[in-house]
């Protein structure tokens, strides 16, 4: 018998939707993208490589040319991009398994020179965009994986205006439907990290007195219209959304938190989704505005499935199964470098050496290279 059974037991996500266990690959940028943002033969390898996982989701995957944030990550906003995409989706199913795309707005955590040179991007239009116009927190005051070279000045962000703001949720949609056109089983919207759906869901971020902003309920409605968006392309077990109520990246962490995030899980769960995904663990700092949020919390609230995120092993993973808090545990930086992961699970088979920092993201160097990416051994 496993050591792990909950935790390598299938689960039905609804309709033909049905997990051949409970382990999730985390998504994870790691900046291997064509320099045009495309996905390509080298991404493909990578995720088929893991394709034992019970559902893959990929890295964050731009919505748009404001969204772009992060150097050499890949868009989802054109057919192209779909086309390009479909490459990964088709690998993965070969291997049979299951993989859902997640849509990406950086926000404020963007920088203007991903729209240098770009038509239509011009003056203060290639500036990042938040709900209001302030700058993200950091100790240095710096950031990197722009496309300039080394740590540059954070940026104060351009306030979107409400008519802007009322377009973003078709963006998404058409995002969700080039995915689809991809071959993605579903896909994942990002709400987390810092990120703009998390910058106008947190009281720390948005500013706003108009209709998105103020209350939790407003503060709410632009995920609101964006989940209702990407809806009329995917079935809703075929959808899940992220949040990271203990995090602190990106400059997060508000006095409201608690209150906030139960309210926003009760209001995603109205749609029943395939799953809400938290990123409950501490791996990416606290922002001590009080006791850190449990899974108990949100099972409390959430009766439908959940994905527990952020500092489990194996262990604890089959153990927050087994208590009823969560349906299923996602994983990020064992799946590094083990591409064999579910299967050395299911062995008791030891892990490979942790990966080393330098490989997690790509530089100008080393980008859709193989090293430290695709050439991680399995068991055999």
């Amino acid at each position: 018998m496993s050591t792990y059974p909950k935790l390598l037991s299938p689960i039905d996500l609804g309709l033909d939707l049905k997990l051949a266990n409970r382990v999730v690959m985390a998504p994870m940028t790691r900046g291997r993208a064509t320099d045009k943002l495309k996905a390509n033969d080298v991404m493909a390898e990578y995720y088929a490589q893991r394709a034992s996982a019970g559902l893959i989701i990929t890295e964050g995957t731009h919505i748009s040319v404001l969204g772009r944030g992060w150097f050499q990550a890949p868009d989802i906003f054109t057919e192209e991009d779909a086309k390009a995409w479909k490459l990964v989706a088709d690998r993965v199913h070969s291997h049979d398994g299951k993989i859902f795309c997640q849509l990406w707005h950086t926000g404020r955590a963007s920088h203007s020179s991903f729209r240098e040179g770009v038509p239509g991007y011009e003056g203060d239009m290639k500036l990042s965009v938040a709900p209001s116009a302030i700058k993200r927190g950091s100790h240095s005051g710096k950031q990197g994986f722009t496309k300039l070279p080394g740590q540059v000045d954070i940026e104060t962000p351009r306030a979107l205006t409400t008519e802007e703001v009322d377009a973003l949720p078709e963006e998404y949609r058409n995002a969700a439907q080039q995915a689809k056109d991809a071959g993605f089983d579903g896909v994942e919207i990002h709400s987390a990290n810092g990120y703009l759906l998390d910058e106008f869901l947190q009281s720390c971020s948005n500013k706003r007195t108009d209709k998105y902003g103020g209350s939790m309920e407003n503060r709410f409605r632009l995920l609101d219209d964006v989940i209702r968006a990407v809806l009329t392309v995917f079935e809703p077990h075929q959808v899940g959304v992220r949040f990271s109520p203990n995090g602190v990246f990106n400059g997060m962490g508000s006095d409201d938190y608690r209150e906030s995030f139960l309210y926003y899980a009760q209001r995603v769960a109205e749609y029943k989704l395939g799953y809400l995904h938290i990123m409950i663990g501490l791996g990416f700092g606290f922002h001590n505005k009080g006791e850190p949020m449990t899974m108990a919390e949100f099972r409390k609230v959430y009766p439908g499935t959940l994905m527990a995120n952020v500092g489990y092993d194996a262990k604890s993973a089959e153990e927050e199964i087994a208590s009823g808090n969560t349906d299923m545990v996602s994983f990020g930086r064992p799946f590094i470098s083990n591409p064999d992961f579910v299967e050395r699970l299911a062995s008791g088979a030891k892990l490979n050496d942790p990966a080393p920092q330098s490989v997690y993201y790509s530089s100008v160097e080393n980008a859709m290279a193989a090293d430290g990416y695709t050439d991680f051994p399995t068991m055999s």
